[in-house]
């Protein structure tokens, strides 16, 4: 039975792996913000979306948030998404139905302790496919225009992606994950608006652990359940521009478990806020750009993260 996550001695240095390649799979950290429960206003159709995502650290914080004692603490990835969405003219109530599915990519991860260590390799590729359905219901209506708008969605993530046992950094979790949320966008005013994502994440076994777990003699691996919540306020300049604040939270309520057991002090943790903008190029089109400065970091890096997305309707 393991009880604890031991440190792995590598070369002159001792170093929990899972900092750099954490437990938890790669999910939806501030890629949503502004508008997020609104329905689209140009209505049903197909949708095409595009993320471009940064990421760097040069923080590698313990269970208890501490640093690591490194000589160097460098973490740069970048992570292009695609994702398809169809809003469909079926309806379940004041719900609309719709289908979704999405495919990372895994461009660039390069991780420097300043000690030339080769148990940090990663592996670049395709990511792991996730596909969901979603019920998108009609905003309430006031006075002055929508009050509150809200959806559901229910998504699965497949292990399809490049995944090596070996490296520190996979674009594939190698295991089945489950993540559904609730999402809300309320109007503060016409201008002015606040939304919200609460996600759940429910992880499947990885049957082909890294050696952060199997040179313990763990045969197989499920990660911890997490909570995480988007949340962003924006207000709008015109027609076109908006801008706000934008952050999220993540909270991992279970420990990951090897062979069965808890593997003790292996929850993450972090939070981030950061300013961000949303512009309308026209009525099939848009982009939006959000910077996030993490806090806080539990078992993870400490990293500013920067997302564009781009919108498409056909």
């Amino acid at each position: 039975m393991i009880k604890s996550r031991a440190l792995i001695a590598t070369g002159l240095m001792t170093l929990p792996y899972s900092v750099f390649a954490y437990d938890l799979p790669g999910i939806n950290l501030g890629a949503t913000s502004f508008y997020d429960a609104a329905p689209p206003p140009t209505g049903p159709g197909l949708y095409f979306v595009e993320y471009l995502q940064f990421s760097t650290a040069n923080t590698l914080n313990g269970a208890n948030g501490e640093p690591l004692t490194l000589p160097k603490q460098d973490l740069d990835v970048f992570v292009p998404l695609t994702q398809l969405i169809y809003l469909s003219d079926t309806k379940i109530g004041n719900a609309s139905l719709g289908f979704t599915g999405l495919l990372p990519y895994l461009a660039k991860a390069d991780v420097d302790d300043g000690l030339n260590n080769v148990a940090l390799d990663s592996t670049t590729g395709v990511g792991d496919l996730t596909l969901g359905a979603f019920l998108q219901f009609d905003p309430v209506m006031g006075t002055n225009g929508p009050v509150f708008s809200q959806r559901v969605e229910f998504d699965i993530s497949i292990p399809t992606g490049e995944y090596d046992s070996s490296k520190a950094i996979n674009p594939s979790s190698n295991s089945v994950y489950i993540n559904p949320y609730y999402a809300l966008t309320y109007w503060l005013s016409p201008r002015w608006t606040a939304s919200t994502r609460i996600s759940y994440l429910w992880n499947g076994k990885n049957d082909d652990p890294s050696p952060t777990y199997s040179n313990l003699g763990a045969t197989e691996t499920q990660a911890g359940q997490a909570f995480h919540i988007n949340f962003a306020s924006a207000y709008a300049v015109s027609n076109r521009l908006s801008v706000g604040l934008s952050g999220y939270v993540l909270n991992q309520i279970t420990n990951t478990k090897a062979n069965g057991s808890d593997v003790a002090d292996t929850k993450e943790e972090v939070w981030a806020i950061g300013p961000g903008f949303q512009y309308v190029l026209n009525p099939n089109n848009s982009i939006v750009a959000n910077v996030y400065f993490e806090q806080d970091a539990k078992n993870r890096a400490e990293s500013d993260r920067f997302i564009l997305r781009f919108n498409h309707h056909f």
